[in-house]
Protein backbone atom coordinates (compact mmCIF):
# COMPACT_ATOMS: atom_id res chain seq x y z
CA UNK A 1 0.00 0.00 0.00
CA UNK A 2 1.27 3.45 -0.90
CA UNK A 3 2.21 5.94 1.75
CA UNK A 4 -0.59 8.44 2.43
CA UNK A 5 1.46 11.35 1.10
CA UNK A 6 2.17 9.52 -2.17
CA UNK A 7 -1.51 9.50 -3.03
CA UNK A 8 -2.30 12.43 -5.29
CA UNK A 9 -5.84 13.66 -5.58
CA UNK A 10 -7.04 14.87 -8.96
CA UNK A 11 -8.77 18.02 -7.70
CA UNK A 12 -10.72 18.54 -10.90
CA UNK A 13 -12.15 15.02 -10.76
CA UNK A 14 -12.74 15.23 -7.02
CA UNK A 15 -14.70 18.47 -7.16
CA UNK A 16 -16.53 17.30 -10.25
CA UNK A 17 -17.69 14.15 -8.44
CA UNK A 18 -18.51 16.14 -5.30
CA UNK A 19 -20.62 18.62 -7.24
CA UNK A 20 -22.29 15.86 -9.29
CA UNK A 21 -23.43 14.07 -6.15
CA UNK A 22 -23.74 16.85 -3.56
CA UNK A 23 -25.64 19.46 -5.56
CA UNK A 24 -28.64 17.26 -6.46
CA UNK A 25 -28.80 15.98 -2.87
CA UNK A 26 -28.51 19.53 -1.50
CA UNK A 27 -31.27 20.62 -3.88
CA UNK A 28 -33.36 17.67 -2.75
CA UNK A 29 -32.77 18.63 0.89
CA UNK A 30 -33.57 22.27 0.12
CA UNK A 31 -36.82 21.38 -1.58
CA UNK A 32 -37.88 19.20 1.33
CA UNK A 33 -37.08 22.02 3.75
CA UNK A 34 -39.10 24.35 1.54
CA UNK A 35 -42.24 22.41 2.44
CA UNK A 36 -41.77 23.27 6.11
CA UNK A 37 -40.94 26.84 5.13
CA UNK A 38 -44.07 27.08 2.99
CA UNK A 39 -46.19 25.66 5.82
CA UNK A 40 -44.74 28.20 8.25
CA UNK A 41 -45.10 31.18 5.92
CA UNK A 42 -48.59 30.32 4.70
CA UNK A 43 -49.97 29.30 8.08
CA UNK A 44 -48.14 32.23 9.65
CA UNK A 45 -50.31 34.44 7.46
CA UNK A 46 -53.42 32.71 8.83
CA UNK A 47 -52.67 32.71 12.57
CA UNK A 48 -49.73 32.15 14.90
CA UNK A 49 -51.51 29.19 16.52
CA UNK A 50 -51.99 27.44 13.15
CA UNK A 51 -48.30 27.75 12.30
CA UNK A 52 -47.11 26.66 15.74
CA UNK A 53 -49.42 23.65 16.03
CA UNK A 54 -48.36 22.26 12.64
CA UNK A 55 -44.70 22.79 13.49
CA UNK A 56 -45.18 20.80 16.69
CA UNK A 57 -47.26 18.10 14.98
CA UNK A 58 -44.62 17.49 12.31
CA UNK A 59 -42.24 16.42 15.06
CA UNK A 60 -44.01 13.05 14.80
CA UNK A 61 -42.80 12.68 11.23
CA UNK A 62 -39.38 13.86 12.38
CA UNK A 63 -39.23 10.94 14.83
CA UNK A 64 -40.44 8.53 12.12
CA UNK A 65 -37.69 9.79 9.86
CA UNK A 66 -35.14 8.83 12.50
CA UNK A 67 -36.14 5.17 12.09
CA UNK A 68 -36.37 5.43 8.31
CA UNK A 69 -33.06 7.25 7.98
CA UNK A 70 -31.24 4.60 10.01
CA UNK A 71 -32.35 1.90 7.56
CA UNK A 72 -31.76 3.96 4.42
CA UNK A 73 -28.38 5.17 5.73
CA UNK A 74 -27.31 1.60 6.51
CA UNK A 75 -28.41 0.61 3.01
CA UNK A 76 -26.49 3.57 1.56
CA UNK A 77 -23.30 2.70 3.47
CA UNK A 78 -23.30 -0.90 2.28
CA UNK A 79 -24.76 0.05 -1.09
CA UNK A 80 -22.03 2.59 -1.86
CA UNK A 81 -19.32 0.03 -1.17
CA UNK A 82 -21.01 -2.78 -3.12
CA UNK A 83 -21.68 -0.36 -6.00
CA UNK A 84 -17.98 0.51 -5.98
CA UNK A 85 -17.30 -3.23 -6.11
CA UNK A 86 -19.83 -3.76 -8.94
CA UNK A 87 -22.07 -6.27 -7.07
CA UNK A 88 -25.64 -5.46 -8.22
CA UNK A 89 -27.25 -8.63 -6.86
CA UNK A 90 -26.23 -7.74 -3.32
CA UNK A 91 -27.61 -4.24 -3.88
CA UNK A 92 -31.00 -5.75 -4.70
CA UNK A 93 -30.91 -7.73 -1.46
CA UNK A 94 -30.02 -4.57 0.46
CA UNK A 95 -33.01 -2.87 -1.17
CA UNK A 96 -35.23 -5.70 0.07
CA UNK A 97 -33.97 -5.27 3.64
CA UNK A 98 -34.61 -1.53 3.57
CA UNK A 99 -38.18 -1.98 2.31
CA UNK A 100 -39.04 -4.57 4.97
CA UNK A 101 -37.76 -2.41 7.81
CA UNK A 102 -39.24 0.87 6.55
CA UNK A 103 -42.60 -0.73 5.78
CA UNK A 104 -43.01 -1.96 9.36
CA UNK A 105 -42.04 1.45 10.79
CA UNK A 106 -44.43 3.33 8.48
CA UNK A 107 -47.39 1.17 9.45
CA UNK A 108 -46.68 1.77 13.14
CA UNK A 109 -46.61 5.56 12.80
CA UNK A 110 -49.72 5.55 10.60
CA UNK A 111 -51.69 3.70 13.28
CA UNK A 112 -50.46 6.05 16.03
CA UNK A 113 -51.42 9.20 14.07
CA UNK A 114 -54.86 7.90 13.08
CA UNK A 115 -55.98 6.57 16.46
CA UNK A 116 -53.94 8.44 19.11
CA UNK A 117 -53.18 11.95 17.76
CA UNK A 118 -54.19 13.79 20.95
CA UNK A 119 -51.81 11.68 23.02
CA UNK A 120 -48.99 12.44 20.59
CA UNK A 121 -49.72 16.19 20.65
CA UNK A 122 -49.72 16.28 24.47
CA UNK A 123 -46.02 15.38 24.30
CA UNK A 124 -45.16 18.63 22.53
CA UNK A 125 -47.71 21.16 23.76
CA UNK A 126 -49.72 22.08 26.81
CA UNK A 127 -52.11 24.49 25.12
CA UNK A 128 -55.52 22.98 24.25
CA UNK A 129 -55.85 24.99 21.04
CA UNK A 130 -52.48 23.81 19.74
CA UNK A 131 -53.33 20.21 20.64
CA UNK A 132 -56.69 20.33 18.83
CA UNK A 133 -55.29 21.84 15.63
CA UNK A 134 -52.29 19.49 15.64
CA UNK A 135 -54.48 16.43 16.14
CA UNK A 136 -56.61 17.31 13.11
CA UNK A 137 -53.40 17.71 11.10
CA UNK A 138 -52.03 14.31 12.14
CA UNK A 139 -55.22 12.41 11.24
CA UNK A 140 -54.78 13.49 7.62
CA UNK A 141 -50.98 13.57 7.43
CA UNK A 142 -50.81 10.06 8.91
CA UNK A 143 -51.68 8.67 5.48
CA UNK A 144 -48.53 10.24 4.05
CA UNK A 145 -46.49 8.61 6.83
CA UNK A 146 -47.78 5.23 5.62
CA UNK A 147 -46.12 5.48 2.20
CA UNK A 148 -43.13 7.77 2.74
CA UNK A 149 -40.90 4.91 3.92
CA UNK A 150 -41.18 3.12 0.57
CA UNK A 151 -40.26 6.17 -1.49
CA UNK A 152 -37.31 6.94 0.81
CA UNK A 153 -35.87 3.50 0.07
CA UNK A 154 -36.07 4.12 -3.67
CA UNK A 155 -34.49 7.58 -3.34
CA UNK A 156 -31.66 6.23 -1.17
CA UNK A 157 -30.74 3.53 -3.69
CA UNK A 158 -30.79 6.11 -6.48
CA UNK A 159 -28.22 8.22 -4.61
CA UNK A 160 -25.61 5.48 -4.41
CA UNK A 161 -26.08 4.06 -7.91
CA UNK A 162 -25.28 7.16 -10.01
CA UNK A 163 -28.96 8.06 -10.37
CA UNK A 164 -28.83 10.94 -7.92
CA UNK A 165 -30.27 13.39 -10.48
CA UNK A 166 -33.37 11.25 -10.92
CA UNK A 167 -33.87 11.15 -7.15
CA UNK A 168 -33.46 14.90 -6.93
CA UNK A 169 -35.97 15.37 -9.76
CA UNK A 170 -38.55 13.21 -7.97
CA UNK A 171 -38.13 15.02 -4.66
CA UNK A 172 -38.20 18.45 -6.29
CA UNK A 173 -41.31 17.63 -8.30
CA UNK A 174 -43.09 16.35 -5.19
CA UNK A 175 -42.10 19.43 -3.20
CA UNK A 176 -43.22 21.89 -5.88
CA UNK A 177 -46.58 20.12 -6.05
CA UNK A 178 -46.76 20.09 -2.25
CA UNK A 179 -46.30 23.87 -2.11
CA UNK A 180 -48.89 24.41 -4.85
CA UNK A 181 -51.40 22.18 -3.06
CA UNK A 182 -50.53 23.96 0.19
CA UNK A 183 -51.63 27.31 -1.21
CA UNK A 184 -54.80 25.79 -2.67
CA UNK A 185 -56.02 23.96 0.42
CA UNK A 186 -54.72 26.27 3.17
CA UNK A 187 -56.30 29.40 1.69
CA UNK A 188 -59.16 27.77 -0.24
CA UNK A 189 -58.08 28.78 -3.75
CA UNK A 190 -59.55 27.59 -7.08
CA UNK A 191 -62.85 26.68 -5.42
CA UNK A 192 -61.28 24.36 -2.82
CA UNK A 193 -62.46 24.63 0.80
CA UNK A 194 -60.34 26.76 3.17
CA UNK A 195 -58.80 24.03 5.37
CA UNK A 196 -55.87 25.90 7.02
CA UNK A 197 -53.75 23.37 8.99
CA UNK A 198 -55.74 20.43 7.65
CA UNK A 199 -55.06 21.72 4.14
CA UNK A 200 -51.31 21.51 4.76
CA UNK A 201 -51.74 17.88 5.80
CA UNK A 202 -53.81 17.04 2.71
CA UNK A 203 -51.24 18.72 0.44
CA UNK A 204 -48.44 16.67 1.99
CA UNK A 205 -50.37 13.42 1.55
CA UNK A 206 -51.14 14.05 -2.12
CA UNK A 207 -47.52 15.01 -2.81
CA UNK A 208 -46.23 11.81 -1.16
CA UNK A 209 -48.51 9.66 -3.31
CA UNK A 210 -47.17 11.37 -6.45
CA UNK A 211 -43.59 10.98 -5.20
CA UNK A 212 -44.01 7.22 -4.79
CA UNK A 213 -45.59 6.90 -8.23
CA UNK A 214 -42.64 8.74 -9.79
CA UNK A 215 -40.20 6.46 -7.96
CA UNK A 216 -41.90 3.36 -9.32
CA UNK A 217 -42.09 4.73 -12.88
CA UNK A 218 -38.50 5.95 -13.16
CA UNK A 219 -37.05 2.87 -11.45
CA UNK A 220 -38.54 0.67 -14.15
CA UNK A 221 -35.67 1.76 -16.44
CA UNK A 222 -32.87 -0.69 -17.24
CA UNK A 223 -30.14 1.31 -15.46
CA UNK A 224 -31.91 1.29 -12.08
CA UNK A 225 -31.62 -1.09 -9.14
CA UNK A 226 -35.00 -2.52 -8.10
CA UNK A 227 -36.05 -4.78 -5.21
CA UNK A 228 -35.75 -8.49 -6.03
CA UNK A 229 -39.37 -9.50 -5.43
CA UNK A 230 -38.68 -13.16 -6.27
CA UNK A 231 -36.41 -13.38 -3.22
CA UNK A 232 -37.91 -10.63 -1.11
CA UNK A 233 -37.79 -12.63 2.13
CA UNK A 234 -34.75 -14.72 1.14
CA UNK A 235 -31.94 -12.31 1.93
CA UNK A 236 -28.67 -14.10 2.87
CA UNK A 237 -28.19 -14.25 6.64
CA UNK A 238 -24.67 -12.87 6.42
CA UNK A 239 -26.00 -9.76 4.65
CA UNK A 240 -28.74 -9.37 7.27
CA UNK A 241 -26.02 -9.44 9.94
CA UNK A 242 -23.95 -6.85 8.05
CA UNK A 243 -27.03 -4.66 7.61
CA UNK A 244 -27.91 -4.93 11.29
CA UNK A 245 -24.32 -4.15 12.26
CA UNK A 246 -24.63 -0.83 10.44
CA UNK A 247 -28.32 -0.15 11.08
CA UNK A 248 -28.49 -0.67 14.85
CA UNK A 249 -25.80 1.89 15.79
CA UNK A 250 -27.29 4.29 13.24
CA UNK A 251 -30.73 3.76 14.74
CA UNK A 252 -29.35 4.33 18.22
CA UNK A 253 -27.69 7.53 17.06
CA UNK A 254 -30.75 8.62 15.08
CA UNK A 255 -33.07 8.04 18.03
CA UNK A 256 -30.71 9.81 20.41
CA UNK A 257 -30.57 12.76 18.04
CA UNK A 258 -34.22 12.66 16.95
CA UNK A 259 -35.75 12.25 20.39
CA UNK A 260 -33.28 14.80 21.70
CA UNK A 261 -34.34 17.30 19.05
CA UNK A 262 -38.02 16.68 19.72
CA UNK A 263 -37.23 17.12 23.42
CA UNK A 264 -35.83 20.54 22.59
CA UNK A 265 -39.03 21.35 20.71
CA UNK A 266 -41.18 20.04 23.56
CA UNK A 267 -39.23 22.10 26.11
CA UNK A 268 -39.65 25.27 24.04
CA UNK A 269 -43.30 24.38 23.41
CA UNK A 270 -43.95 24.39 27.15
CA UNK A 271 -42.36 27.83 27.62
CA UNK A 272 -45.32 29.63 26.08
CA UNK A 273 -46.84 30.25 22.67
CA UNK A 274 -44.41 33.09 21.86
CA UNK A 275 -41.31 30.99 22.54
CA UNK A 276 -42.80 28.05 20.63
CA UNK A 277 -43.65 30.26 17.65
CA UNK A 278 -40.16 31.79 17.49
CA UNK A 279 -38.58 28.36 17.79
CA UNK A 280 -40.79 27.06 14.96
CA UNK A 281 -39.59 29.79 12.60
CA UNK A 282 -35.95 29.36 13.66
CA UNK A 283 -36.23 25.62 12.98
CA UNK A 284 -37.38 26.28 9.43
CA UNK A 285 -34.42 28.60 8.79
CA UNK A 286 -32.03 26.06 10.31
CA UNK A 287 -33.29 23.30 8.02
CA UNK A 288 -33.01 25.52 4.95
CA UNK A 289 -29.46 26.66 5.70
CA UNK A 290 -28.33 23.10 6.52
CA UNK A 291 -29.19 21.87 3.02
CA UNK A 292 -25.70 22.37 1.61
CA UNK A 293 -23.95 20.58 4.46
CA UNK A 294 -26.53 17.77 4.18
CA UNK A 295 -25.70 17.41 0.49
CA UNK A 296 -21.94 17.39 1.06
CA UNK A 297 -22.35 14.99 4.00
CA UNK A 298 -24.30 12.50 1.87
CA UNK A 299 -21.83 12.92 -0.99
CA UNK A 300 -18.93 12.36 1.41
CA UNK A 301 -20.33 9.00 2.47
CA UNK A 302 -20.82 7.93 -1.14
CA UNK A 303 -17.44 9.14 -2.42
CA UNK A 304 -15.48 7.66 0.50
CA UNK A 305 -17.57 4.47 0.48
CA UNK A 306 -17.06 3.89 -3.25
CA UNK A 307 -13.28 4.06 -2.90
CA UNK A 308 -13.14 1.91 0.23
CA UNK A 309 -15.42 -0.72 -1.31
CA UNK A 310 -13.21 -0.80 -4.42
CA UNK A 311 -10.18 -1.45 -2.19
CA UNK A 312 -8.64 2.02 -2.62
CA UNK A 313 -8.19 2.59 1.11
CA UNK A 314 -5.56 5.30 0.98
CA UNK A 315 -7.41 7.30 -1.65
CA UNK A 316 -10.59 6.99 0.41
CA UNK A 317 -8.65 8.27 3.42
CA UNK A 318 -7.34 11.28 1.51
CA UNK A 319 -10.84 12.06 0.24
CA UNK A 320 -12.11 11.92 3.82
CA UNK A 321 -9.47 14.39 5.02
CA UNK A 322 -10.29 16.81 2.21
CA UNK A 323 -14.03 16.59 2.89
CA UNK A 324 -13.49 17.22 6.61
CA UNK A 325 -11.61 20.41 5.76
CA UNK A 326 -14.37 21.51 3.41
CA UNK A 327 -16.90 21.11 6.23
CA UNK A 328 -15.34 24.02 8.14
CA UNK A 329 -15.65 26.29 5.11
CA UNK A 330 -19.31 25.35 4.71
CA UNK A 331 -19.85 26.00 8.43
CA UNK A 332 -18.57 29.56 8.34
CA UNK A 333 -20.49 30.30 5.13
CA UNK A 334 -23.67 29.02 6.82
CA UNK A 335 -23.03 31.29 9.80
CA UNK A 336 -22.85 34.29 7.49
CA UNK A 337 -26.06 33.27 5.70
CA UNK A 338 -28.02 33.00 8.96
CA UNK A 339 -26.93 36.45 10.06
CA UNK A 340 -27.66 37.93 6.62
CA UNK A 341 -31.24 36.60 6.40
CA UNK A 342 -32.21 37.41 10.00
CA UNK A 343 -33.86 40.82 9.24
CA UNK A 344 -35.90 39.33 6.38
CA UNK A 345 -37.03 36.33 8.44
CA UNK A 346 -38.03 38.40 11.47
CA UNK A 347 -40.21 40.68 9.34
CA UNK A 348 -41.52 37.92 7.07
CA UNK A 349 -44.06 36.28 9.40
CA UNK A 350 -46.77 37.60 11.67
CA UNK A 351 -45.52 37.36 15.26
CA UNK A 352 -46.15 39.17 18.51
CA UNK A 353 -43.49 41.63 19.64
CA UNK A 354 -42.31 39.17 22.28
CA UNK A 355 -42.03 36.31 19.79
CA UNK A 356 -40.14 38.60 17.38
CA UNK A 357 -37.65 39.48 20.13
CA UNK A 358 -37.10 35.80 20.86
CA UNK A 359 -36.61 35.04 17.17
CA UNK A 360 -33.85 37.64 16.76
CA UNK A 361 -31.93 36.14 19.68
CA UNK A 362 -32.44 32.59 18.42
CA UNK A 363 -31.09 33.48 14.98
CA UNK A 364 -27.89 34.92 16.48
CA UNK A 365 -27.39 31.82 18.62
CA UNK A 366 -28.11 29.59 15.63
CA UNK A 367 -25.43 31.35 13.58
CA UNK A 368 -22.77 30.01 15.97
CA UNK A 369 -24.45 26.60 16.13
CA UNK A 370 -24.18 26.23 12.34
CA UNK A 371 -20.39 25.81 12.49
CA UNK A 372 -20.67 22.71 14.65
CA UNK A 373 -23.67 21.39 12.73
CA UNK A 374 -21.89 21.53 9.37
CA UNK A 375 -18.60 20.05 10.62
CA UNK A 376 -20.33 17.19 12.42
CA UNK A 377 -22.74 16.40 9.58
CA UNK A 378 -19.98 16.03 6.99
CA UNK A 379 -17.43 14.35 9.27
CA UNK A 380 -19.66 11.99 11.28
CA UNK A 381 -22.63 11.31 9.00
CA UNK A 382 -20.52 11.45 5.86
CA UNK A 383 -16.90 10.35 6.22
CA UNK A 384 -17.07 8.18 9.36
CA UNK A 385 -20.32 6.49 8.34
CA UNK A 386 -18.96 5.93 4.83
CA UNK A 387 -16.33 3.66 6.34
CA UNK A 388 -18.75 1.93 8.72
CA UNK A 389 -17.69 3.78 11.89
CA UNK A 390 -21.30 4.23 12.95
CA UNK A 391 -21.03 3.70 16.72
CA UNK A 392 -19.25 6.98 17.40
CA UNK A 393 -22.27 9.10 16.48
CA UNK A 394 -24.36 7.38 19.15
CA UNK A 395 -21.64 7.74 21.80
CA UNK A 396 -21.17 11.44 21.10
CA UNK A 397 -24.92 12.11 21.20
CA UNK A 398 -25.36 10.28 24.50
CA UNK A 399 -22.62 12.35 26.12
CA UNK A 400 -23.03 15.79 24.51
CA UNK A 401 -26.78 15.88 23.99
CA UNK A 402 -28.28 13.64 26.68
CA UNK A 403 -25.78 14.22 29.47
CA UNK A 404 -25.15 17.94 28.88
CA UNK A 405 -27.53 19.86 26.60
CA UNK A 406 -30.89 18.30 27.50
CA UNK A 407 -30.37 18.33 31.31
CA UNK A 408 -29.25 21.97 31.11
CA UNK A 409 -32.28 22.93 29.01
CA UNK A 410 -34.68 21.08 31.33
CA UNK A 411 -33.22 22.65 34.44
CA UNK A 412 -33.14 26.06 32.84
CA UNK A 413 -36.78 25.85 31.74
CA UNK A 414 -38.45 24.16 34.71
CA UNK A 415 -36.11 24.56 37.71
CA UNK A 416 -34.22 27.83 37.31
CA UNK A 417 -36.85 29.47 35.04
CA UNK A 418 -34.32 30.99 32.66
CA UNK A 419 -35.42 33.08 29.70
CA UNK A 420 -36.40 31.21 26.52
CA UNK A 421 -33.24 32.49 24.81
CA UNK A 422 -30.99 31.02 27.50
CA UNK A 423 -32.82 27.70 27.23
CA UNK A 424 -32.53 27.80 23.43
CA UNK A 425 -28.77 28.37 23.78
CA UNK A 426 -28.57 25.21 25.90
CA UNK A 427 -30.20 23.23 23.08
CA UNK A 428 -27.41 24.37 20.73
CA UNK A 429 -24.49 23.38 22.96
CA UNK A 430 -24.08 19.79 21.80
CA UNK A 431 -23.05 20.41 18.18
CA UNK A 432 -20.42 23.05 18.96
CA UNK A 433 -19.11 21.33 22.09
CA UNK A 434 -18.29 17.99 20.50
CA UNK A 435 -16.09 19.27 17.64
CA UNK A 436 -12.77 18.47 19.47
CA UNK A 437 -13.97 14.93 20.22
CA UNK A 438 -15.07 14.45 16.59
CA UNK A 439 -11.67 15.55 15.29
CA UNK A 440 -9.90 13.18 17.70
CA UNK A 441 -12.04 10.27 16.50
CA UNK A 442 -11.52 11.22 12.86
CA UNK A 443 -7.73 11.16 13.20
CA UNK A 444 -7.75 7.62 14.59
CA UNK A 445 -8.82 6.52 11.06
CA UNK A 446 -10.90 3.55 12.23
CA UNK A 447 -13.28 4.44 9.42
CA UNK A 448 -10.74 3.48 6.72
CA UNK A 449 -12.00 -0.06 5.98
CA UNK A 450 -13.65 -2.18 3.30
CA UNK A 451 -17.05 -3.54 4.44
CA UNK A 452 -17.75 -5.76 1.41
CA UNK A 453 -17.51 -9.54 1.30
Amino acid sequence: MKNNFEIKIDNRQFYSNLARIALPIALQSLMLAMVAAADALMLGRVAQEQMTSVSLATQIQFVQNMFLSSATAAGAILGAQYWGKGDKKTLENIFNLMLIFCGIVSIGFFVACEFFPEILMHIFAGDDTLIAIGSDYLRIAGWSYLITGISQCYLSIMKVTDNVKAGAFISCAAVVLNIIFNSIFIFGLLGAPRMEARGAALATTIARVIELCLCLILSSGKDYIRPALNRFFKVPKVLIADFARQCLPLMGGALCWGIGFTSYTAIMGHMGVDAAAANSVAAVVRDLVCCMCNGIGSAAGIIVGNELGAGNLELGKRYGIKLKNISYVIGFISTGIVLAVTPFVVNGVILTDTARHYLVGMMIIMAIYMIGRCVNTVTINGVLDGGGDTLFDMYSLIVCMWMVAIPLALCGAFVFHWSPLAVYACTCLDEVGKIPWVMYRFRKYKWVKDLTR
